[in-house]
């Protein structure tokens, strides 16, 4: 079995890109910095403080799908397992029995219209729950949240929804932060715009392959089966995230995990059939023949490394790439950035986005249409 071949010239061919690109999904990235400092604005317009009027909440719930439930990933990540009170995130159509009047629902939705997040937002009103809403104005959400006495935000309108990871999660790290349970300040929002700016400049399509961190890690990926490795649980939430990109701009799979837990389960991969191009664990023959051989689908080790992980950790990554080298699995690694952790996200969600875009224009994709999922909505409709 073999995944198509990518077209390496067309990644450093600018007029290729855009031609390959006509939903402009690479300008949307690059829209991230932008989002941060316009989601702020628009947050503190609506008077994002409000929401610590009431105290601090007994927990605080996400609500959302897709790209808008990596919000409830990134909050949680931010809050960090110091936070006194639980952060958690919902995908689906039902809160948790015990979720009532003490907690805080956040609602994401970058369309305003996803069915499941507004089945949760009419559950939190009829338990009496606080509300944030976040997502597009004149949206089925933004009425919602107006009926039920919540706060509605609106979402910057600059980018696509799985594009859209900042201007959506600004709000509700205003809010967290103004309840005492993240660090948000303006200079650390300042900064994480900065990185961002800076990753939009190292992966603008303008700039070669060789110096460009996107294009890099797309053309390592090509023709592999990534399996994704976080090594903490802010790293893990990358890994997360990149697998999701990587299905929905280039339409290509990908197993993400977070170590210590991805040791104990994943790492058997390396022992199956995907692991080497031929022969058994560790014995690569390179003298053999291989005009005849079909080629096949490989799998590749990416680790996502933090700058604060747990020493066991360390240990367990490092013993895993050894592992993988043995095996013939060849390995990419993406390392975090920056004192914060919002610095930390924007740098390794940024690169993981250009990363996911430049493959799928690599392999001929427009990573912009998602045809399986409206097929799929059409039919349950």
């Amino acid at each position: 079995m073999s995944l198509p071949e990518p077209d390496y010239g067309r990644l450093d061919d600018p007029e290729a890109l855009a031609e390959a690109d006509p939903g402009e999904m690479l300008r949307h990235v690059a829209s991230a910095a932008a989002q941060v400092r316009e989601a702020r604005l628009l947050a503190t317009e609506a008077g994002i403080d409000r929401v610590a009027g009431g105290g601090r909440p007994r927990a605080v719930v996400i609500a959302g799908m897709g790209a808008s439930g990596a919000v409830g990933d990134l909050l949680a990540t931010v809050c960090g397992l110091g936070c006194p009170i639980p952060v958690t995130t919902v995908r689906g159509h039902r809160l948790p029995g015990w979720v009532g009047v003490a907690d805080l629902v956040i609602a994401v939705s970058r369309s305003g219209s996803t069915e499941e997040t507004l089945g949760l937002v009419a559950d939190a009103a009829r338990r009496g729950s606080r509300l944030l809403c976040v997502g597009a104005g004149g949206s089925p959400l933004a009425d919602m949240a107006v009926q039920a006495g919540g706060l509605f935000v609106p979402a910057p309108s600059a980018a696509r929804s799985r594009a859209a990871l900042w201007g959506l999660a600004v709000p509700p790290l205003l809010a967290l932060d103004a309840l005492g349970l993240a660090a948000a300040p303006p200079e650390v929002l300042e900064r994480t715009a900065e990185r961002l700016e800076e990753m939009s400049h190292l992966c603008r399509p303008a700039s070669e392959s060789f110096v460009n961190p996107g294009k890099q890690t797309a053309l390592e990926i090509a023709g592999s089966i990534p399996v994704i490795w976080g090594t903490s649980p802010l790293t893990g939430m990358v890994a997360r995230r990149f697998a999701a990109q990587l299905a929905t701009d280039a339409k290509y799979p990908a197993i993400p995990g977070e170590l210590p837990e991805a040791a104990h389960g994943q790492v058997v991969v390396f022992d199956g059939p995907f692991a080497s191009a031929g022969g058994s664990a560790g014995e690569e023959d390179f003298f053999r023949d291989r005009v005849d051989e079909p080629e096949t689908t490989r799998l590749r080790l990416v680790v996502v490394r933090d700058t604060e992980e747990h020493p066991q950790v360390t240990r367990r990554w490092q013993a895993s790439v050894e592992l993988a080298a043995e095996r013939g699995v060849p390995v990419t690694e993406l390392v975090a950035r920056g004192e914060h952790p919002l610095e930390r996200l924007a740098g390794l969600t940024a690169h993981a986005d250009y990363a996911s875009v430049y493959l799928a224009l690599a392999l001929g994709t427009d990573p912009t249409p998602l045809p399986a999922i409206q097929e799929l909505e059409v039919r349950i409709s």
